[in-house]
C-alpha cells in the first residue's frame, strides 16, 4: 500500500512555480456532496486556497447557504443521475480538481443478507455510481486539455478494513476503493492524478464521533498536492495490512483493530 509520507513533493527554491494543485489562483474545483460534512469541509479549505468553486448536492436549500457564503456555482445534483454528472461538468467547464465526495450511510449496518434489496440499489448507486459517474463525467474532459488535473475520491476505511457489520455501506465503500485503483492505474502517465481518502469515523452527519472534518479535508488536499495515491488514518494501517496478509493466506477473516 502507498505511504502518503513518502510522496511528499519537494521545494527546489524561492523560483519553482506554483504547483498548480496547491495554489488554485482562481482555478476550477468541483465538490460533489458540498452541503455538508467532508464535501462542506473540502469547499471551505478550497475557497481559502483560491478556487473557483463549484459545488454540488442533493440538499438544494443546505447547498445554497454554503455556496452563497464561499461565494460558489451552486449545482443541485442526484450524483446517482449520469445526465446529471454531464450537466455538472459542462456547468463547471476545465476543473484543476474533482472531488467525488458524495455519498450515504446505510439504514442496515447489520449482516449484509439483512439489508432489503432496496436499500443495496439505493446506497451502490449514489456510493459507487456517483464516483462513476463523475470520472466518465469528468475524466475524458481533463485528459482532453493536456493540462495537469487532479481527482479526490471520498471512499472510507470500511473500503479498506473489513467488519462483521456495515451492509452495503461498506461494501460500496470497497467497491469505490477498486475502482480508485483502476482509474490511477489506467491514468498513469498522463497528468490526470487520483488520490483516495480512507477516513475512519469523521463528525458529520453520519456520525455524531470521530475526528473533524475540516482536518479529514485538509490531509486530503495535502496528499492531492503531493500525487499520493492513499490517505488513512495512520493507526489503522497496520490492519489493513493484516487483512491483505490473510487473504494472501487463506486465513479465516478477524475483526480489525487499531494498532
Amino acid at each position: 500500500m502507498t505511504d502518503p509520507s513518502s510522496n511528499a513533493a519537494t521545494d527546489t527554491g524561492p523560483d519553482t512555480p506554483p504547483d498548480p494543485l496547491t495554489d488554485l489562483g482562481g482555478a476550477t474545483a468541483v465538490v460533489t456532496g458540498a452541503a455538508s460534512g467532508i464535501g462542506r469541509a473540502l469547499s471551505e479549505q478550497l475557497a481559502r486556497r483560491g478556487a473557483r468553486l463549484v459545488l454540488a448536492d442533493l440538499d438544494h436549500d443546505a447547498l445554497t447557504r454554503v455556496a452563497t457564503r464561499l461565494r460558489a456555482t451552486p449545482v443541485a445534483l442526484d450524483v446517482a443521475d449520469p445526465a446529471g454528472n454531464e450537466r455538472l461538468a459542462e456547468i463547471a467547464g476545465p476543473a484543476r480538481l474533482v472531488c467525488l465526495n458524495a455519498g450515504v450511510i446505510s439504514s442496515h449496518p447489520g449482516p449484509v443478507w439483512e439489508a432489503p434489496p432496496a436499500e443495496w440499489r439505493r446506497v451502490v448507486d449514489v456510493n459507487l455510481g456517483g464516483v462513476v459517474n463523475g470520472l466518465r463525467a469528468f475524466v475524458p474532459r481533463m485528459l482532453a486539455s493536456g493540462e495537469r488535473h487532479a481527482i479526490l475520491v471520498t471512499a472510507s476505511l470500511a473500503g479498506l478494513a473489513t467488519w462483521p457489520g456495515g451492509g452495503p455501506y461498506a461494501a460500496s465503500k470497497h467497491a469505490v476503493v477498486t475502482v480508485a485503483e483502476q482509474a490511477a492505474m489506467a491514468l498513469a502517465g498522463s497528468r490526470v492524478s487520483l488520490t483516495v481518502s480512507c477516513p475512519a469515523l469523521v463528525r458529520t452527519g453520519m456520525s455524531q464521533v470521530g475526528e473533524d472534518p475540516a482536518d479529514v479535508a485538509r490531509q486530503a488536499l495535502d496528499a492531492v498536492a503531493r500525487r499520493a495515491f492513499l490517505v488513512t488514518p495512520r493507526e489503522w494501517r497496520e490492519a489493513v495490512r493484516q487483512r491483505g496478509r490473510r487473504l494472501a493466506a487463506g486465513d479465516v477473516p478477524q475483526p480489525p483493530q487499531p494498532g
